[in-house]
């Protein structure tokens, strides 16, 4: 996380995230390294579904057509937070950390990862086999470094 901080200071980005299954994760993992206050926006933990509709603005029949954990929902969630946070670089994630909560369509461990740079949008489908609820967020939380690293 040190080596991306750096990195968005270089290139004077900000960065601003919505998490759902990693709670606060990834913003507590940016706000642990110093500086990190001239790259960071802001975050929002839209956990529940009520919140990814009233503050983030998902339209509701998406959630009811494909699910909080689906492409759709994270894309609109990442969608929505860069209108809300004017950041240049916008990450969403949700997902099913475990141990409950998995289903056969959507098992443990699926995780979507939405990360939007100006018109750039990309939109990862993560499979983390772990049943571990702390070891799904945190690699939920490396991948999307990965991905921001991959595309600054």
């Amino acid at each position: 996380m040190r080596f991306l901080v750096k990195k968005l200071i270089k290139k004077r980005l900000n960065i601003s995230f919505a998490e759902s299954c990693t709670g606060g994760m990834l913003a507590n993992s940016i706000t642990s390294i110093s500086g990190a206050s001239k790259v960071f926006n802001l975050s929002l933990v839209t956990y529940s579904n009520q919140a990814k509709i009233q503050i983030l603005k998902v339209n509701k029949d998406i959630i009811n057509k494909f699910g909080a954990v689906s492409h759709e929902c994270c894309k609109a969630m990442v969608v929505n937070l860069s209108k809300i946070s004017k950041a240049n670089i916008n990450i969403s994630i949700t997902g099913i950390a475990g141990p409950g909560g998995g289903t056969k369509q959507k098992p443990v461990g699926l995780v979507y990862i939405g990360v939007k740079k100006g018109k750039k949008i990309i939109i990862s489908k993560n499979m983390f086999k772990s049943k571990n609820r702390i070891a799904i967020q945190k690699s939920t939380v490396r991948k999307a470094i990965r991905i921001v690293n991959s595309i600054i």
